[in-house]
């Protein structure tokens, strides 16, 4: 429930969450500027769909929709339904995830679910639904997955990638009107079907828990754009999936109600950064429906207590969203959670733009040691198949590197990579992951022999007795692990990808602090005070000389003259905040190998900055510069002239 800021205070606010709110400020002005500004700097990254977009997949879903309710009568004329049922038969598509939360991005796919009546059974969605889709001429790519721990099948309607699920409830028939949130409806439903319901009415449940869904949705935008661009988006390799930054996003929002999104996103890094882990983030308190169904509670369930980062699901029967995060996702997460605080502290004080947000790290330049996972097959469909499943076993491997007392932190990159010419057979497809590890520092002790092979052999066990119980493994698939050092990373990748970026020789530091100088001192022109100190000028030789030759005319300043650079000095280089960064060891990791650690600063300690001593409690209006006597004017005027002229240069 929202109020206007006039009747503010005067009127009880709805509670939403398990606790009141930290916070119940409505926004000003300038956070609505901030937030502008966000929309703005997402923009780029096609994280907003335009008309038309949204318009083609309404009509899709309108199609599927009328497809469902036809083949439900078809199947209960089969079943020699009374005419009179099977015009009310019913039958309807529930969409959940993403795009019912109303946060897809271009070309973004579609979850969606088939509730059925009672008399429809699962087979004949996997049979006879399947087949009346592939008549269809619109629909691509059909595939069907019925082995998996949610049921599915996937294809693409009209150009949009639509992932069906199937569920049918005990009820005569499905009315346009069903609302799902209800826990009366699981009742004498089998465990398929209840895990089928779950996206849907955990999506609606999270909608219905947050007091604005505008500023909710935005949040979650930008968040979700975050995390993927810092590589922090997989729940499949131990990070977090969808639902479970849209649990994170959703709390923050109950404990500022009234924020808008510019300060939702900074509360959600102040709140987030410091959690006390494995504390678990609930959006309500978790009901018991009796309907003896396995929820999380770790006082029953001994196995719930090892959950490392809980974020609890508020739809019966409430689940660990999270249970694949690791030791080292966490760690990894948390600093990047106090990373982001850094980033959004600055952005509200005016010292930098949204889009420093979204600079991806540069993982390559990360850690001194790196396991190359490579999966590779003789054909394309194998291929597909393969690395589905080796992408699964992944967070297997980083537990058993975990597991190992000589790795502090294994750090999966979400993102795979194709395999290299030089590194395959000229017939193979191949695909690859890189896991960056840091290794403990062993005192007094020079060279340490660090032998992974069971780690690695335990994981490409796991991968093809897996493989063999479903019976996919082919001729051709294969899977290996090597170790690398970071200077070996460019064997396995293109330049582009592992080179460090180049930094701007210009000290840009010292170039604001001139601008600082001569605006913030215009106030007052007395000829000692305006001029520039020798070591400002030695510091940016280059942007100094431009501007000493762009105001030489300007008898007021007295500009020193720079010392030539002495050859063993290089130029001064700005160093931005970074999020954690690299590794203890130089010595080799491979199975077998020796390692010799070396005493070197863990980065995953200290390599974020501090926060500020004063953190903005939310965006803040940056106080108006004094203004010039009326006598310096027109010096003002032809100096700002100048120093837009000397930028461009």
């Amino acid at each position: 429930t929202r109020f206007p800021s006039s009747t503010f205070g005067q009127q009880p606010q709805k509670h939403y969450g398990i606790t009141s709110a930290i916070s119940l400020a409505p926004p000003r002005e300038i956070d609505h500027h901030y937030t502008k500004k966000l929309c703005d700097a997402m923009k780029p990254f096609g994280v907003f769909e335009d008309e038309e977009e949204l318009n083609h997949r309404l009509a899709v879903l309108g199609k599927l929709n009328n497809f469902v309710k036809e083949w439900i009568a078809e199947i209960s004329e089969l079943k020699n339904l009374p005419p009179s049922a099977i015009s009310c038969v019913g039958g309807k598509i529930f969409t959940f995830g993403s795009y019912r939360l109303g946060v897809h991005t271009k070309g973004a796919d579609i979850d969606a679910l088939c509730v059925a009546p009672r008399h429809v059974e699962r087979t004949d969605f996997f049979q006879s639904f399947f087949e009346k889709l592939k008549q269809h001429e619109e629909i691509k790519d059909l595939r069907a997955v019925e082995d998996a721990f949610v049921p599915v099948i996937k294809f693409k309607f009209d150009g949009i990638e639509i992932d069906l699920l199937f569920a049918r409830l005990a009820l005569q028939s499905i009315p346009d009107n069903l609302d799902l949130r209800g826990d009366s409806i699981l009742r004498n439903l089998d465990i398929r079907c209840i895990r089928s319901l779950n996206g849907c009415r955990v999506t609606d449940e999270i909608l219905y828990l947050v007091p604005n869904k505008e500023n909710f949705r935005l949040t979650l935008r930008a968040i979700k754009l975050w995390a993927k661009r810092r590589g922090i988006y997989s729940n499949m390799l131990g990070f977090l999936g969808g639902v479970s930054w849209a649990m994170l996003v959703a709390r923050t929002c109950q404990l500022y109600p009234n924020a808008v999104a510019a300060t939702l996103v900074h509360k959600f890094f102040l709140v987030f950064s410091k959690w006390e882990w494995p504390n678990p983030v609930l959006l309500k308190q978790p009901e018991d429906s009796n309907l003896n169904l396995p929820v999380w509670d770790p006082r029953v369930n001994p196995a719930d207590r090892y959950h490392l980062m809980p974020i609890i699901t508020p739809a019966y029967p409430q689940q660990n969203s999270t249970y694949n995060v690791s030791t080292s996702t966490r760690t990894i997460m948390s600093e990047e959670f106090k990373y982001g605080l850094s980033v959004t502290d600055e952005i509200l004080q005016g010292k930098a733009e949204w889009s420093k947000l979204f600079e991806p790290p540069n993982f390559f330049q990360k850690y001194k040691h790196y396991i190359v996972l490579t999966a590779s097959a003789s054909t394309e469909e194998n291929h597909l198949e393969w690395i589905g499943l080796v992408e699964s076993k992944i967070r297997v491997l980083v537990g058993n590197l975990e597991r190992n007392e000589y790795i502090t932190l294994a750090h999966v990159n979400p993102q795979s990579f194709p395999g290299s010419k030089e590194n395959r057979n000229e017939n193979d497809f191949v695909s690859m992951w890189f896991i960056g590890i840091i290794f403990k520092k062993v005192e007094n002790a020079e060279s340490v022999n660090i032998d992974l092979t069971y780690d690695i052999q335990s994981f490409t066990d796991t991968v093809y007795r897996q493989a063999n119980n479903i019976n996919m493994l082919k001729e051709g698939m294969k899977i290996e692990a090597t170790h690398v050092k970071k200077k070996q990373l460019h064997q396995y990748l293109p330049p582009e990808v592992v080179q460090k970026k180049k930094r701007v020789r210009c000290c840009f530091g010292s170039c604001s602090v001139m601008l600082v100088l001569f605006l913030g001192l215009f106030s007052s022109f007395n000829k000692s005070v305006l001029s520039l100190p020798q070591s400002i000028a030695e510091k940016c030789r280059k942007c100094y000389r431009a501007l000493v030759k762009l105001v030489s005319n300007m008898s007021c300043f007295d500009f020193p003259t720079p010392s030539p650079p002495h050859p063993e000095e290089p130029p001064l280089k700005a160093k931005p905040p970074s999020p954690p960064a690299s590794s203890s060891i130089t010595g080799s990791a491979k199975p077998t190998a020796t390692s010799s650690p070396k005493e070197e600063p863990n980065g995953l300690e200290d390599s974020v900055n501090g926060a500020p001593s004063k953190r903005p409690h939310s965006p803040t209006q940056e106080d108006p510069a004094k203004r010039p006597k009326n006598t310096d004017v027109s010096i003002l005027d032809n100096l700002l002239t100048y120093l837009e002229e000397w930028t461009r240069c």
